[in-house]
């Protein structure tokens, strides 16, 4: 319990003080955002606004965990290890996407292919490694061959192959939703906050019922619980921190580098703690994003031209119909809330209905 302080307020520290310098570095450098011209209009005094703050968070998190364990006395696990893994992993093809962006000043980064590429490769390394390193006591890999909703379903056991593909499609799929959420001042940190706090206490709650420590009919059988909360903590302290700076109005935006990095930790996470499933549920937000996007395309294909939303994500949508986008951030802040709420309450729900 004390490295999860630790590394929650270290993250929170760093993120709180590295975000301020990272500011008067891309400035000085003219690192600035460029703005996509069919977008809102509001949106055109966004651009120049400096980008890539997401290496701050990504910095913060990885700094405060090693720190917390360091302090704490504590060896790293191999779970922890490989969420930071997939967190740095995506966090890279993020900023090579973000540093073309600023550098040819154009709203376009990394080709499609090229960052679907990227994203292939680091998800299909995190899976492969998350089905090795069994442990000792139980032979538990970090991750596990069955899909899971809030702990796993035995009847749904998965060759090691495809296995990695459900991983992949996941960590692909949470990486692009919260990179699509990311379009509006403090949407994506605040909702990210809200997700990984509660992954934060999912993990708790499984090590107090770990099988390793509490065997029984209702225990949860994972691998390093604990050592995954003092990700979540040091996740939801940055997340915290950078949104001091990325509150409207902006300071700084996280840019592909914060969001993939942060979508593919989210993932990472449910993956990790045999929770794939809710993790629909707690990202809520995230995936009504992504199905705005979906319905929007597939209705304009299907019409021949005619549009669902007036823009898609939905965020733009409520924008162009003349909301004040900080109405439409806490509105959507207050729609992960519930979300999340709900998520929480069903997973403790499980675990009462059945003890």
């Amino acid at each position: 319990m004390k490295a999860i302080l630790l590394a929650g307020a270290l993250a929170l520290f760093l993120t709180l003080v590295g975000t301020r310098v990272a500011i008067r570095v891309l400035v000085a450098k003219g690192y600035g955002q460029p703005i996509r011209d069919d977008g809102p209009t509001t949106h055109h005094t966004k651009r120049g606004t400096p980008t890539m703050g997401g290496l701050v968070i990504i910095v913060s998190v990885v700094v405060a965990y090693f720190l917390a364990k360091l302090i704490a006395g504590e060896t790293p696990s191999v779970s922890a290890l490989l969420l930071l893994f997939l967190l740095v992993g995506l966090g890279t093809v993020g900023f090579l996407d973000d540093y073309i962006k600023v550098v040819k000043q154009r709203s376009l980064g990394l080709r499609s292919k090229a960052k679907m590429v990227g994203q292939v490769i680091v998800a299909v390394v995190f899976g492969w490694l998350a089905l090795s390193f069994p442990d000792d006591v139980a032979q538990r890999t970090p991750a596990s061959h069955a899909v899971s909703f809030i702990r796993d379903i035995p009847a749904w056991t998965m060759p090691t192959a495809v296995a990695v593909l459900l991983f992949l499609l996941l960590i692909s799929g949470a990486s692009n939703a919260v990179n699509l959420t990311d379009g509006l001042d403090g949407l994506a940190a605040g909702a990210s906050t809200m997700v990984f706090g509660a992954y934060t206490l999912v993990n708790i709650w499984q090590n107090n019922q770990w099988c390793e420590l509490n065997p029984g009919p209702k225990c949860y059988d994972v691998r390093d619980p604990l050592d995954l909360a003092v990700v979540a903590a040091a996740l939801t302290g940055a997340c915290f921190g950078f949104l001091w700076w990325n509150a409207s109005p902006a300071k700084i935006i996280m840019g592909d580098t914060g969001s993939l990095a942060l979508g593919g930790a989210l993932a990472g996470m449910a993956i990790l703690t045999h929770t794939e499933f809710l993790l629909a549920i707690l990202g809520g937000l995230f995936v009504i994003q992504t199905l705005s996007v979906i319905l929007q395309v597939g209705y304009f294909k299907a019409t021949g031209g005619r549009r669902m939303f007036r823009m898609a994500p939905l965020h733009h949508h409520f924008e162009l119909k003349g909301w004040d986008e900080i109405t439409v951030v806490v509105r959507f802040w207050l729609i992960t809330g519930i979300c999340v709420a709900a998520g929480l309450g069903i997973f403790y729900a499980e675990w009462v209905a059945g003890s």
